[in-house]
């Protein structure tokens, strides 16, 4: 699977508090005292009462809720991404052909449509943080969350590079892969692909934020004026010098911004009921299968924009969004969604040296499966204990 996903992008609190109910209205509304609207009530040329407490600067501010059911969720998608990488290995071990070994074959298909859901999830997270749970202030803060996202991608990105390299994989030079990089995803980083996607949009939803608000963030808006010109201006200045110019990978599509808004408005809801949450089980399990179906017989990688696809994202985000973690389990869960960035960034690394030398094709259905349970499970504790150990030293700004 060629998807990514991440990320686990930033994940950010939403605001706890409603409406403010203290405001007065518009109207005017007769005293409880029983004095008509509009005439002056008793005593009103006397000093108005000072109201005691602290100053409004010094007043307590509500403190937004801390949804640990999308921690949950950033977990549960980065694991599902890995399951599709392992799973893409198998496929790849039998050259996408089902008579080269048919229970490796379905085995890693059967993996890879289960994880589906991740990017469109990913995206949906990143409507709600900009969009519901915490909505920019000003362009400086969405440049550190740009900066926040963006030195690790370019960091992994060399680490990559330099890898291949040593072990004499890459795909021409790597200075040449290098510059390439800059504009959009190169191998053997495949699965940074998701970032130049994923930037663009929270930074596109946080400019719409902000002109809402009343700001001016002009800076964001020549970013993404620049990001949006630069395939057209690289061709052309390809077809004036003859240079071969880099592609680029920077912007998403219509399905990416859909996924974000749509998702942002789903992750706002109340949340279902719990005994109407198994309703979604039929149809997850239908979607799945239709994924199942359109990457065996039509064509594989299913689009992210695909119906199938949708709908599975929807039942996987109304199964979890609104679900109560128990508060024992909620260190454990923020911390792990904590390091989910950094661990979907280096598990490549273990999917390629450990999990690719270990697939073979003659393998049989219940030794496949096993295989996959178990390289799977190795790849997150190591891509997991990777990143919360460099968090520990202090490294997660450049590492993820």
């Amino acid at each position: 699977m060629s998807h990514e996903a991440a990320v686990h992008p930033p994940h950010p609190q939403p605001p706890g508090g409603g409406a403010d109910t203290s405001a007065r209205p518009a109207g005017r509304a007769a005293p409880p005292d029983g004095t008509p609207a509009g005439a002056a009530p008793p005593d009103a040329g006397a000093a108005a009462p000072v109201a005691s407490g602290p100053p409004p600067s010094e007043r307590a501010v509500p403190r937004r809720e801390h949804r640990y059911d999308i921690d949950l969720m950033r977990l549960i998608c980065s694991c599902a991404v890995m399951l599709g990488h392992v799973g893409a290995v198998f496929i790849g071990a039998v050259e996408r052909a089902e008579s080269a070994g048919p229970a490796v074959y379905w085995v890693g298909h059967v993996a890879d449509s289960a994880n589906e859901f991740a990017v469109p999830m990913y995206f949906a997270m990143a409507g709600w943080a900009v969009l519901v749970g915490a909505p920019p202030r000003d362009s400086a803060q969405i440049w550190q969350r740009i900066v926040r996202n963006g030195v690790p991608l370019f960091l992994w990105t060399g680490a990559y590079l330099a890898w291949a390299r040593l072990r004499s994989r890459t795909e021409g030079p790597v200075s040449s892969l290098a510059l390439d990089a800059v504009f959009g995803s190169v191998r053997p980083a495949y699965h940074l692909w998701f970032m130049y996607a994923y930037i663009p949009i929270i930074a596109v939803l946080a400019v719409a934020v902000l002109v809402r608000a009343g700001q001016r963030p002009w800076g964001l808006a020549a970013a993404l004026l620049a990001v949006a010109c630069a395939p057209s201006a690289l061709k052309t200045a390809g077809a004036l010098t003859g240079w071969d110019t880099p592609d680029v990978g920077w912007g998403f599509g219509t399905y990416s911004l859909v996924y974000a808004v749509v998702g942002a408005m789903l992750f706002a809801l109340p949340g279902l009921a719990p005994g109407r949450r198994w309703w979604l089980v039929p149809v997850l399990l239908a979607a799945f299968a239709g994924c199942l179906w359109y990457n065996t017989q039509v064509r594989y990688v299913i689009p992210n924009a695909h119906l199938f696809v949708a709908a599975m994202t929807g039942c996987v985000l109304l199964a979890v969004s609104r679900l109560r973690v128990p508060e024992r389990l909620r260190p454990l869960v923020a911390k792990l969604a904590g390091a989910a960035l950094g661990a979907y960034m280096v598990h490549v690394f273990f999917v390629e040296e450990l999990v690719r030398p270990l697939v073979t094709p003659g393998l049989s259905a219940p030794a496949a499966a096993l295989l996959l349970v178990l390289l799977l499970a190795l790849t997150v504790v190591l891509s997991y204990a990777a990143s919360l150990l460099w968090g520990r030293l202090r490294l997660r700004r450049w590492l993820g």
